[in-house]
């Protein structure tokens, strides 16, 4: 799994969610799907990085105000479309999760309780549903490479990752080993009685390391809450992805030709 990991000096998780056997002889390719955090702190260096990787397309989850915050470094040579949410009322307000840290304790009990509504809510917030909608449609198209990430890369991009991996075919054993290697990336143990004081001097309110890994990292429940809501509301999978991603079954065929080494 490490060997997926691709290291940059200021931007944060980044790594290749490709490469995967989905069996009969058939991989997952390397070198086309790429995630990460955000692309506010690149170095000069990772910008040249990022030259090479030959991405087509950059998928933006981060709402409007996150953007306007910590707009993303890129390359002056960068010629990626850039899929970014569309215009929301809420857009000037605050990002959930920093709701969250303002208004509550971060204790263990309540971080998961923010992150199981937020992985319940995701799948279906407009903004997600077009962006979904549209990553997927360049993947159909297959113009070339495509980068998605947000803010820490590990939510609503490892949402979107993971239903990557279930449509094109990926064991479930390697989907969610995918998903939680963010916490391996970050050095979430490691860093969590640190962050957890910076956050307590931030917010002005209590914070322990228990909470943060929790919160700043992931968990195959979180996951498992974002598809059970799929099921809830759509039925199936393959309904989501129909009626409300508007992925026929031609277009889904395609990606995984497309993506299928």
């Amino acid at each position: 799994m490490t060997d997926r990991i691709q290291e940059f000096e200021g931007v944060e998780n980044v790594r290749d969610y490709g490469g995967y056997d989905l069996g009969g002889g058939r991989r997952l390719a390397s070198g086309r799907l790429f995630r990460s955090g955000h692309w506010a702190n690149a170095t000069d260096a990772d910008l040249e990085r990022f030259s090479t990787l030959g991405v087509a397309t950059v998928v933006d989850l981060r709402r409007a105000r996150e953007r306007e915050q910590q707009p993303s470094r890129r390359p002056d040579t960068c010629a990626a479309t850039i899929l970014t949410a569309p215009a929301q009322p809420d857009d000037l307000t605050e990002a959930p999760h920093v709701q969250f840290l303002k208004s509550r304790d971060l204790t263990p009990d309540a971080s998961r309780e923010f992150m199981t509504s937020a992985y319940r809510r995701i799948p279906y917030e407009a903004p997600h549903l077009d962006l979904f909608g549209r990553y997927f449609r360049a993947l159909a198209h297959g113009a070339g490479p495509v980068l998605i990430h947000c803010a820490a890369g590990k939510d609503r991009t490892g949402i979107l990752a993971a239903l990557t991996h279930r449509l094109v075919g990926v064991h479930p054993d390697d989907l969610i080993a995918d998903y939680v290697l963010t916490n391996e990336v970050v050095r979430l143990q490691e860093r969590a009685p640190e962050i957890a004081e910076r956050m307590s001097r931030w917010s002005g309110r209590a914070a322990s390391p228990e909470a943060v890994v929790a919160f700043v990292g992931v968990e195959p429940a979180y996951l498992d809450v974002a598809f059970a809501e799929i099921d809830r509301q759509s039925g199936s999978l393959d309904t989501y992805f129909e009626k409300a991603l508007g992925l026929d079954a031609a277009t889904r065929d395609r990606i995984v030709e497309g993506l299928t080494a």
